[in-house]
């Protein structure tokens, strides 16, 4: 699996590619899947807000293009004194791939910040498993 440092950089990379002219508030996201692989995404934004998409959604549409299908650990990079944690969107997006102990690392220019599983973040979810055996 990737370290948490290639995830870290790649994230950081991909957050300074962000296309974000109306909140000037630019976000990476890097995952890996248990084979190591690594996908990125950073937040596009629209002037029909809010149109634009989050980080997390183009690093999981990425590996999902890119032939992934779980994802091992993903790292969200913000700016600011504040955590910037997915949205309740992307963190639903994030549950389709991932398991309940999956790691969240939230992280700003100087490092990770603090980290979180899933199950922290979006407890008692509603997915995949919820729609089995119908």
């Amino acid at each position: 699996m990737a370290s948490l440092d290639t995830l870290f950089e790649a994230a950081k990379a991909i957050q300074a590619k962000a296309y974000a002219p109306y909140s000037r508030f630019k976000v990476g996201a890097a995952l890996a899947t248990a084979d190591g692989q690594v996908f990125t995404g950073c937040n596009v934004e629209n002037a029909a807000y809010p149109v634009g998409s989050c980080a997390e959604a183009g690093a999981i549409a990425a590996m999902i293009a890119g032939g992934g299908n779980r994802i091992a650990q993903i790292v969200v990079m913000g700016e600011g004194e504040h955590l910037v944690t997915p949205c309740g969107g992307c963190r639903q997006r994030i549950r389709e791939f991932a398991a309940p102990d999956t790691p969240i690392h939230t992280a700003g220019p100087e490092g990770i910040r603090k980290s979180f599983t899933l199950d922290e973040l979006l407890p008692f979810s509603f997915g995949p498993d919820n729609l089995t055996g119908r």
